[in-house]
């Protein structure tokens, strides 16, 4: 399996909900989260869209020399760009990173956002419209000169003159619940992308989208969007996701969920069905929380638990079918850490490359007495906490 990290472009913190134990998003902070993924051993990281985000193309673009061998998966959003133009870009980024370009195609799924950038097709016609887009994206891609009369788009001796370094072109990833959505994966993308339901659900969806290439004489493989809190006991993984949205009150649900029912994006209607703005209905699985998605748009599902609870649910995603797991947590960059920390050790991950080390270094932590190299824990941990401790003498 992959395991992808996430560069927070619209915002980070300690808690949701609320500015206090917030920080600012800006080059010097990606740049760490970015170094932090690459030095750690993460495969990528998915780098955002929106009207909430940053721009994602420049950002990127920004982190390419920050890092070496780190994988940038990279929105497209048809409809804001032609295809050709968005070809360019992906074939320049792919060169210039050195073949670490992954492409994500966001159709997108506010009405209210789009109209802002101009777009007010239904649903329905954005994804007629993606389905157009990459038709001639992918042919530009693979060196075609494209001539292409279509509902929403249209290129004559449309050419690509400088190509990727990947070939055909950079592996093209795509989420979407509908039936429109799933119908454009199976027929154009490499990698389809669900955000973290049951694994009962995503098996299904699996289930789908498999059925749907194989009837195009395709195949496609799978990922899924998940944030992690994984700590070293359940106790402490699950006070940390208590903790998250601690200052999350019942007005500002009542908010985002009013904002968030006005998407028609069928995705996010599953997310929210699985908490329906309740605080009491967050658990909706073995290791698996929605709390996230009572003020976030998008992927609102956690897996909590101590690393071994954390790695099997993880491991039954696996076993479905799931190949790419694109994870977050809150604040990003110390979570980067724990993550990798805590889940690597217990995972099949794949290897970026035969030389590929996270350091030159082993990690052993500091010497003891400046002498000797401290030995794993073995046992139960001896001696207790210094409040143990002073009770214990005290009494």
């Amino acid at each position: 399996m992959e395991l992808f990290w996430f560069i927070p472009l619209h915002g980070d913190g300690r808690y949701l909900g609320t500015s206090e134990g917030a920080r600012a998003v800006d080059f010097d902070y990606t740049r760490q989260i970015a170094q932090a993924a690459d030095r750690l051993g993460y495969h990528g990281v998915l780098v955002p869209t929106g009207k909430a985000c940053e721009d994602a193309w420049i950002a990127a673009s920004s982190l390419i020399s920050a890092t070496s061998k780190l994988k940038f998966l990279v929105a497209v959003r048809p409809g804001l760009m032609s295809p050709s133009t968005a070809a360019r870009m992906a074939s320049t980024l792919d060169r210039f990173s050195n073949g670490r370009l992954l492409v994500n195609i966001v159709t997108g799924g506010d009405p209210h956002e789009l109209a802002g950038d101009g777009i007010f097709l239904s649903h329905k016609e954005r994804y007629e419209q993606t389905d157009e887009f990459m038709t001639i994206w992918r042919r530009l891609m693979q060196g075609e000169q494209v001539t292409y009369n279509g509902k929403y788009l249209r290129t004559e001796e449309g050419q690509l003159l400088f190509p990727p370094l990947q070939k055909p072109y950079p592996p093209v990833y795509f989420g979407g619940s509908s039936p429109a959505a799933q119908r454009i994966a199976a027929d154009h993308v490499d990698f389809y992308l669900t955000w973290g339901e049951p694994p009962e659900e995503v098996a299904k969806k699996i289930a789908e989208v498999r059925k749907l290439a194989e009837a195009s004489g395709r195949t496609v493989r799978f990922g899924i969007r998940l944030h992690v809190i994984v700590r070293e006991t359940n106790e402490e993984a699950w006070a940390a996701a208590d903790q998250l949205i601690r200052y999350v009150d019942e007005d500002t649900i009542a908010e985002a969920q009013s904002i968030l029912a006005r998407y028609d994006s069928v995705g996010q209607k599953r997310m929210a069905d699985l908490h329906k703005g309740d605080r009491s209905s967050l658990v909706i699985g073995p290791n698996l929380w929605a709390g996230i998605g009572l003020v976030r748009g998008g992927a609102g599902t956690a897996l909590v638990g101590d690393p071994q609870s954390v790695a099997a649910r993880i491991k039954e995603y696996y076993e479905l079918g799931i190949e790419t797991f694109v994870f977050s947590g809150y604040p990003h960059l110390e979570e980067a850490y724990r993550a990798a920390e805590l889940l690597f050790p217990l995972l099949p991950l794949k290897a970026r490359s035969a030389l590929d080390q996270s350091s030159a270094i082993e990690a052993y932590g500091e010497l003891v007495a400046y002498n000797k190299r401290p030995g794993k824990v073995t046992g139960p941990q001896g001696g207790g906490t210094t409040h143990e401790l002073v009770q214990q003498t005290r009494q």
